[in-house]
C-alpha cells in the first residue's frame, strides 16, 4: 500500500475517532444538534415556514439508529458509545461501498493490454 493510501486510511480513522465530539461539544456549551439535521417541526421553528416538498419527503427515510441511539443504552456513557459505533457503522458501509465499486469498475490490467493490442 503506498504512502498516499496509508494517509487516506490514517485519515479516515482520525475522523472516526472524532466523531464523539459531535455529541460532547453541544453537550459543552448548550448547543442544539448538529447543523442541518433538523426536522420539519424544527424548521418551522427556525425559518417560520417548511419547503412543501421537504414536509412531503420528511417520512420517507427511515433511519437504522434514530438519533444515533442503539436499543438498551440509555446511560450517558451508553449513548456517546453508540454514536461512535454508529459512526463506524456508517464509515465502515461507505469503505465496503467504494472499495466493491471500485472493484467492480476496475478493468484488470491484463484486459486492458489486451484490449489496446
Amino acid at each position: 500500500m503506498n504512502l498516499r493510501y496509508k494517509r487516506l486510511w490514517l485519515g479516515l480513522g482520525l475522523l472516526v475517532l472524532l466523531t464523539p465530539l459531535g455529541i460532547i461539544l453541544p453537550e459543552k456549551f448548550g448547543a442544539a444538534g448538529a447543523w442541518g439535521e433538523w426536522s420539519a417541526s424544527q424548521l418551522k421553528v427556525k425559518w417560520g415556514h417548511v419547503p412543501s416538498q421537504l414536509e412531503k419527503l420528511e417520512g420517507v427515510w427511515k433511519a437504522l439508529f434514530p438519533d444515533y441511539k442503539m436499543p438498551g443504552m440509555a446511560k450517558s456513557w451508553q449513548t456517546k458509545l453508540a454514536y461512535l459505533l454508529a459512526g463506524l457503522l456508517g464509515a465502515g458501509v461507505v469503505v465496503i461501498l467504494c472499495l466493491g465499486l471500485g472493484r467492480w469498475l476496475t478493468i484488470p490490467e491484463e484486459q486492458e493490454k489486451r484490449d489496446a493490442s
